[in-house]
């Protein structure tokens, strides 16, 4: 079956933001001209995703927002000629079939996902973090898709980190299948030191089938007490099995300063409006 509908978890707090995300979803804190929300759900959709479902929380109606129509602004920028920046509102709103629904308790990101379920049916979906901005030539869920075609069973993107971040992460158990590919049989999130299976981790992008519903509905909490995706995904590797990808792409990690502050200088340095003087004002920075 192919894939067509991608879930986005977005209900998170920010708190590795805060203050600029007190008032403001940090989905929505731009990298240069776009929130990073939106270059989540171009991936999808340039992956092949028509359904997209944002899992939010109170507090993030911006993000409705701005994948809904804004006719006074539309109005304002077409009876001022300014055809380019109204084909930008207005893009938001084309991009695919969009829908949204509130995590009224934020309990974990597994739970998130269960949120879904009735979305989701009985169909694989890929699941893009609301956190991970990932830049590739080929979309990421893209790869990830490929894979799946492939091979039939759950497909997590994976990049070996530091032994620092592993402890925060997941860590994988992996055996090499060809090139970028492995096969995943048991995971741990979070891990002590002693309980490492290797520096690869999960990171911003899987494509799951229906049966984690299952697994999610009576799934108790780990790790800080909450009910964690990975967990259920383990479930899924006992079973049947599940394949990594070492995706080929840069990911920054929104949720978290620095990660935001690179993709905005990367970003900018190749935006085709602002790059060049972007690049000599860096550089007249270093002199």
């Amino acid at each position: 079956m192919k894939i067509k509908k991608a879930v986005i978890p977005a209900a998170g707090m920010g708190t590795r933001v805060l203050p600029a995300s007190k008032a403001i979803p940090k989905e929505m804190l731009p990298i240069v001209d776009k929130p990073a929300i939106q270059y989540i759900v171009e991936e999808a959709v340039a992956s092949g995703i028509e359904d997209i479902l944002i899992i939010t929380s109170r507090g993030k109606g911006a993000i409705e927002d701005h994948f809904d129509r804004n006719p006074v602004l539309e109005e304002a920028l077409a009876s001022s000629g300014k055809d380019e920046l109204l084909e930008s509102v207005l893009r938001p709103a084309q991009l695919a079939n969009i829908c949204f629904l509130r995590q009224k308790e934020i309990k974990g990101l597994g739970h998130a996902i269960y949120c879904a379920k009735s979305f989701v049916g009985n169909e694989p979906f890929a699941v893009l973090y609301g956190d991970d901005v990932i830049m590739s030539d080929q979309p990421v869920t893209r790869q990830l898709m490929d894979a799946y075609d492939e091979f039939g069973l759950p497909v997590l993107g994976i990049k070996e980190v530091t032994p620092q971040q592993i402890l925060k992460y997941s860590s994988m158990k992996v055996e090499p299948i060809r090139d970028n590919l492995f096969r995943i049989d048991d995971m741990i999130e979070k891990p002590k030191p002693d309980q490492i299976l290797s520096l690869y981790s999960i990171l911003g992008r899987v494509v799951l089938t229906p049966e984690v519903f299952d697994i999610l509905e009576t799934l108790p909490p780990g790790a800080l007490g909450e009910i964690q995706l990975t967990d259920a995904i383990r479930e899924l590797a006992h079973g049947k099995g599940t394949i990594g990808v070492d995706f080929i792409g840069t990911r920054y990690d929104m949720g978290n300063k620095l990660g935001m502050m690179k993709a905005i200088v990367e970003t900018a340095l190749k935006h085709k409006e602002i790059g060049e003087d972007f690049r000599a004002y860096l550089k007249s920075l270093s002199l």
